[in-house]
């Protein structure tokens, strides 16, 4: 019956578009994507709210006023259209969120297409269109998986929604399932926000997207959400909460307003299944100690390329849309392979071009590189700003008010107002880089580094992605490396590719006077020091060719000093009196 009333109200009232101002489609003369855009055109530049202007919105939009018909908000994940809500929260402030650890707790703001995929910028961050009211707990429970049919069910909320794995194309991970009810509803809202942000959709990384500007959506979650659509017809809710936003917004749910734009825009073309072609010419234009720049050839598409997959060594490194980029926080006098994957409009994907080999330069004689952090290690991503640690190449990085979700040339560690801090580090620090960016909002700004407390200098940050180099530190010994004070508060900044080279334990300085001798020399791991001044305590150090310090002991008042055991390897012995130091090698076979 409720069905069938749905059919009915839709023939009377959405008929004509009677509920869009007169004219207001007049330009939507198209088929398919041209469509889109031109409905994208019409709908775009709505008036943009604060993300706490919501609650006032959701005032008049999703008040349920039409099941219980009680004034209780209208959350499509509680929402038992056949009997009694499980729970209803009042549209008072007084329940909205605080503590979440059950259902019926309180109710926040749900990002149907989350947020995290747009870096939680304006407008988006703010469009009532497709951001609902809902259950703090089953709001975290959704997540950011996609929304499509469960066929495996790992998890059933109070009214009937669940979460678990389905059967999309392409697509392994968990997904959550409204009611019946609302699967129109929430594929209305996807088909909006991919006309509204169709100038920046194809940059938005999501499962359901494949990152091009028209079609929008794989081909398996555009399938599903058509389904949802024919399924679930356009309600009276719609219909009420699209009236109430426009007078808000200022701007329409066109898929509300006129159902049938939906098969116009998404089921006219044919669907592409062409590859691109692979890029030529890849070239290793510039290396230094810890970076190599690429560049290619424009690859070519029968629609668009989208993108570029860049592999370093086998794996996936990073993903841009230019003819050029730089891979930072490599090793020294090291050597890569590179290829380059182009994708199009479909996410199809070229074969894997010619590999170009590159070599990263030496570091400066007396430098070591001594720290390099790509963030790859870093706990799994999470868009909450909350306190974060890791280990990677025996150091361990601390963070303090830090998102792990966002990426930079690969995976980087977002700081807001917190810090990000290294563990003890041996052997010193010269020479430091690293590489910012702010995002979502804000001005450039910049902060402090650190070493051991004291302040050595400062890392720039803005909207473009910035690499910095702070040379002469100079800080020997043990120190511990730390970025903090952001210098405005509340911006959030990207921060990846941190190296750092120190000084040598060893350096040629050092290569001096005569005051011992080893023999013999080379040896098979027994060796014998002679000194030359038995008025003298002698130091006596050993250590690898990297700088590691294997063997010290203090020799009072003798002329010799025997050295047992060595396993072979080349070796620096560094004697050291009050009054000088001298350092030998020694090769033992």
């Amino acid at each position: 019956m409720k069905q069938l009333y749905k059919f009915l109200f839709l023939f009377i009232c959405t008929s004509a578009l009677a509920q869009a101002p007169a004219g207001y489609y007049s330009t939507a003369t198209g088929t398919g994507y041209a469509l889109k855009t031109q409905l994208y055109n019409i709908i775009k530049g709505h008036t943009t709210l604060s993300y706490a202007d919501l609650y006032v919105t959701y005032e008049t939009s999703d008040v349920d006023n039409f099941f219980e018909k009680d004034g209780s908000v209208l959350d499509m994940y509680s929402e038992n259209p056949a009997g009694a809500d499980p729970y209803n929260y009042a549209i008072t402030a007084a329940q909205r969120c605080g503590n979440i650890s059950v259902e019926g707790d309180c109710y926040n703001r749900e990002h149907i297409i989350p947020q995290s995929i747009f870096s939680e910028a304006s407008p988006m961050v703010s469009d009532a269109h497709f951001i609902t009211p809902t259950d703090g707990k089953v709001n975290g429970i959704r997540s950011n998986f996609p929304h499509a049919n469960v066929t495996a069910v790992s998890q059933t909320t109070r009214n009937g929604s669940k979460l678990g794995t389905g059967s999309i194309a392409g697509y392994t991970g968990q997904v959550f399932e409204p009611i019946d009810e609302f699967k129109g509803d929430i594929a209305r809202m996807y088909f909006y926000f991919a006309t509204r942000y169709e100038n920046t959709v194809a940059g938005y990384n999501f499962p359901m997207f494949n990152n091009s500007t028209g079609k929008v959506f794989t081909d398996g979650f555009l399938a599903q959400l058509i389904a949802w659509h024919n399924q679930d017809p356009v309600s009276e809710r719609e219909i009420a909460r699209n009236n109430a936003i426009y007078a808000r917004q200022n701007n329409r749910n066109p898929y509300i307003d006129n159902p049938s734009y939906v098969a116009a825009v998404w089921t006219t073309e044919p669907a592409d299944t062409q590859a691109p072609t692979a890029v030529t010419n890849l070239t290793v234009s510039t290396t230094t100690s810890n970076s190599i720049t690429l560049t290619w050839s424009a690859a070519t598409d029968n629609v668009a390329v989208t993108g570029y997959d860049v592999y370093m060594n086998g794996a996936l490194k990073t993903t841009t849309p230019n003819l050029t980029t730089t891979i930072n926080g490599l090793t020294p006098s090291t050597s890569y392979a590179f290829y380059v994957i182009t994708k199009d409009d479909a996410k199809n994907e070229s074969v894997a071009s010619a590999n170009v080999n590159g070599s990263t330069t030496a570091v400066p004689a007396g430098t070591t590189n001594c720290a390099s952090e790509d963030f790859t290690n870093m706990p799994a991503n999470n868009g909450s700003y909350l306190a974060r640690t890791w280990t990677n190449g025996g150091i361990t990085w601390s963070a303090t008010d830090a998102r792990t979700d966002q990426t930079l040339n690969g995976r980087a560690i977002t700081i807001r107002n917190g810090a990000l801090t290294s563990s003890t580090v041996a052997n010193g620090i010269t020479d430091l880089t690293v590489t910012t960016q702010l995002v979502f909002s804000g001005t450039e700004g910049t902060f402090k580094v650190k070493v051991n407390g004291v302040q050595v200098g400062t890392i720039p940050y803005s909207a473009t992605a910035t690499t910095t180099t702070i040379t002469g530190i100079n800080k020997t010994g043990n120190v511990i490396v730390s970025f903090e004070e952001n210098s405005t508060a509340g911006n959030r900044v990207k921060f990846d590719d941190l190296s750092w080279t120190c000084e040598n334990t060893l350096k040629t300085p050092d290569f001096k006077n005569e005051i011992f001798n080893i023999y013999p020399n080379p040896s098979k791991g027994n060796v014998k020091i002679d000194f030359d001044n038995t008025n003298e305590k002698h130091n006596v150090q050993i250590y690898s060719l990297i700088g590691q310090k294997i063997f010290e002991k203090d020799f009072d008042y003798t002329n010799t000093a025997s050295l047992n055991n060595l396993n072979k390897g080349i070796y620096l012995i560094k004697v050291s009196t009050d009054s000088t130091t001298e350092t030998k090698k020694l090769i033992v076979n």
